[in-house]
């Protein structure tokens, strides 16, 4: 106990350390949209909290980046980080399955080409420098950039005596990157989440809602904002090609996502805002065509189909010195696999004793995925916040990654991570606390805490590692120039 106690005080001063080392000599500086509308991050982020929004904030967005004056239109962050896996025993492999733990790593780095182009033009565009991206067979490290978020918008704004309204237009890679609250699938999840496999268990890598379609595609979508108080957004995306290529720049093709066609993307949101309180209750959905193969889209009978419909919510009280924001998202997503996948859907292992295959994996599978966060800050200075999740789902023993083979040897196939159930139920919850010293740097500790993870409680993976045994504490500095 005292080790742990020692590391983790060792890290959060080596991370403090390279926190200030990274800002030092741009602590004058200030983040694009800073410079452009002269306010500082609370004033657009609820408690100074990026990337949450406040009211302020997602008029801001939503009138396409262009409020204030045009200035230089680059920013950049960098995450340092460290975690620390529960139990780390139970394995074949540790230094495959926990990679870097306990070891402050430079986890991420992010540069941003964003604001005003126009009175009407502005963009939000986010390149991502990951130092873990792959690993030779030696066991170095190589890293990759890669494009990550885009919402490039033109935006207008009409006002009357009788009413507001805002509309506007989002050519962006990922579902909900332009939704302007904080319980978009593309939002909730705030703190970058670091490669190696020692962060695979900590709260970003935990259920989260999501599109089965994923990111680095191409849509487009048009918005409107009433009154401040009905939001709708409909649209629809396929893959990133030709003039759109961009989009997904810099990732590899074999991890692209190839879309058939154009497919649906909507939003609506009711939106309340009286004093210092805003409270917002919303739904979204889409449905996309992918094919199983990105490198081989020939045939038809390849294509598997994502149904995802969520239902969310959001209230904030914002007066200074209180800032307090409570989350709900639920989603439920839906996957009919491809006509191939069905004819093919033999389970990886058999039956305990070996020799008889188990049953074929299912034609179709359905998961929901639960969030919930409240978060409380103080002065825009220290802060705390607390959260659940849970993912429930149907069973499928395609998607055992443990299992017995033909001999009848229990073996696995993802480590840590593996599952000898096939179901994918997890739930938990995590406590973080956090300081921002300055106006563009945050150090924040969180503990995630298992109470089933892959299916069961307890030996969720033939070999006798349990749900807790995977609860792990992430330490972090995020600082933004």
């Amino acid at each position: 106990m005292r080790h742990n106690l020692r590391s983790m005080l060792h890290a959060l001063g080596a991370m403090v350390v390279l926190g200030g080392a990274l800002l030092c000599s741009d602590a004058q500086a200030v983040p694009t949209f800073n410079r452009q509308t002269g306010q500082n991050c609370v004033a657009c982020h609820a408690g100074g909290q990026f990337p949450e929004l406040t009211p302020y904030g997602r008029l801001f967005k939503l009138t396409g980046y262009t409020l204030g004056t045009r200035t230089v239109p680059i920013s950049a962050m960098a995450v340092a980080t460290y975690s620390d896996v529960s139990n780390t025993s139970k394995s074949d492999a540790p230094k495959d399955d926990f990679q870097k733990n306990r070891k402050v790593i430079f986890a991420t780095g992010s540069v941003f080409l964003a604001g005003k182009i126009t009175d009407n033009l502005g963009a939000f565009t986010q390149i991502t420098y990951d130092p873990y991206a792959s690993q030779s067979s030696d066991g170095h490290f190589r890293g990759h950039s890669n494009v990550d978020n885009v919402d490039i918008r033109y935006a207008d704004r009409f006002i009357s005596e009788q009413q507001d309204l805002i509309i506007g237009l989002s050519a962006n890679n990922n579902p909900s990157v332009s939704d302007p609250w904080n319980t978009a699938a593309a939002w909730m999840q705030y703190v970058p989440v670091p490669s190696p496999t020692s962060s695979r268990f900590i709260d970003g890598s935990a259920p989260y809602t999501g599109y089965g379609a994923g990111g680095n595609i191409a849509g487009l979508t048009a918005y409107a904002f009433w009154n401040r108080s009905v939001y709708a957004e409909f649209g629809g995306y396929g893959t990133s090609k030709g003039v759109m290529s961009f989009m997904s720049a810099g990732t590899h093709a074999a991890d692209t996502t190839q879309l058939r066609g154009l497919n649906p993307y909507w939003r609506l949101a009711l939106n309340r805002e009286w004093g210092p309180h805003a409270l917002m209750v919303g739904t979204s959905g889409m449905v996309a065509d992918a094919y199983d193969n990105p490198l081989d889209t020939s045939s038809a009978s390849t294509v598997h189909r994502f149904k995802d419909v969520g239902v969310d919510a959001q209230y904030q009280y914002l007066l200074d010195p209180h800032s307090v924001t409570a989350q709900f998202a639920y989603m439920r997503n839906h996957t009919r696999y491809s006509a191939d996948a069905r004819a093919n859907a033999d389970a990886p292992f058999y039956q305990p004793g070996g020799g008889v295959l188990l049953a074929p994996g299912n034609a179709s599978d359905t998961t929901h995925t639960l969030r919930a966060k409240l978060t409380y800050v103080y002065q825009a200075r220290y802060g705390a916040s607390l959260g659940a999740f849970r993912l429930t789902g149907s069973t499928n023993t395609a998607n055992q990654s443990a299992g017995y083979d033909i001999g009848g040897v229990l073996t696995r196939t993802d480590g840590a991570g593996s599952n000898l159930s096939g179901n994918p139920g997890t739930n938990g919850w995590t406590v973080e606390g956090f300081w921002t010293p300055m106006q563009y740097m945050r150090i924040g500790a969180q503990y995630t805490a298992y109470g089933r993870f892959n299916g069961a409680t307890h030996n969720y993976d033939g070999f006798g590692r349990n749900a807790r045994d995977n609860n792990t504490l992430f330490l972090y500095t995020w600082v933004a120039y």
